[in-house]
């Protein structure tokens, strides 16, 4: 069954790239599409943080990173959210900066981007390749982002998988000021009767929700469950 875009015309860029992500993980080459990482303050515990799970780390850590433009948000053009937030690491930067693409840059600017992308409230995901290692951190936004399209329109749940980390609210300390809703773009946040509701289950660990809670009433604790996706 195809499926048609925000326009109401059908997404031929969406589909195929979907049937190129089904193909690779039938054949195992890839564990998921991209996994969501919380930003960094978000996270209180700090020993628990495993360094990899942070975009900060990703690229402190990396022999060599590079900045470019979101691919998906170049193609779709539906927000008004900054473009130049991909981040590229090791050999994919050294060849996105040879061929012109991508540019070097500070770890300071780098943050500097991360911040800006966590104020505009963007998700941080990482990109695997064939090889199934990550190549690439984006902060992406849920009208443009193909992964997020891809659970948005089709469910396809299996294609994200969720941080190692989980939001945790305390009900009684919430103010049910309702800032929380719109960073949530999985839907674990809603208003009813004036009272913010919050699904756990729905949580894929992104930590923007805690970035703008003013009474700090919550915050990101490790998942229990063993994380298989």
């Amino acid at each position: 069954m195809k499926q048609v875009g925000q326009t109401g015309k059908e997404d031929t860029y969406l589909e195929e790239r979907l049937a190129r992500y089904d193909q690779w993980m039938r054949e195992r080459k890839v564990p998921s599409s991209s996994k969501v990482i919380p930003v960094h303050e978000s996270l209180a515990t700090q020993q628990w943080v495993v360094p990899t799970e942070q975009v900060i780390e990703f690229l402190r850590n990396a022999r060599s990173f590079a900045l470019t433009d979101c691919e998906c948000r170049s193609r779709y053009r539906r927000c008004d959210n900054p473009v130049e937030v991909c981040f590229l690491i090791n050999d994919a930067a050294d060849r996105y900066v040879a061929e012109g693409i991508g540019r070097s840059v500070s770890l300071e600017e780098a943050v500097n981007v991360l911040r800006q992308a966590n104020e505009r409230g963007l998700v941080h995901l990482t990109v695997y390749n064939p090889d199934q290692y990550v190549y690439a951190v984006c902060s992406c936004c849920p009208c443009c982002c193909h992964d997020l399209q891809f659970l948005r329109l089709y469910g396809r749940s299996d294609l994200i998988a969720r941080s190692e980390y989980v939001a945790q609210t305390d009900m009684e300390a919430c103010t049910d000021c309702g800032d929380c809703i719109g960073r949530c773009v999985f839907g674990a946040r809603v208003l009813k009767d004036g009272r913010m509701s919050y699904d756990a289950a729905a949580c894929y660990g992104c930590g923007l929700c805690v970035t703008v809670c003013l009474v700090d009433a919550t915050v990101m604790q490790r998942r229990q469950e063993e994380m298989t996706e």
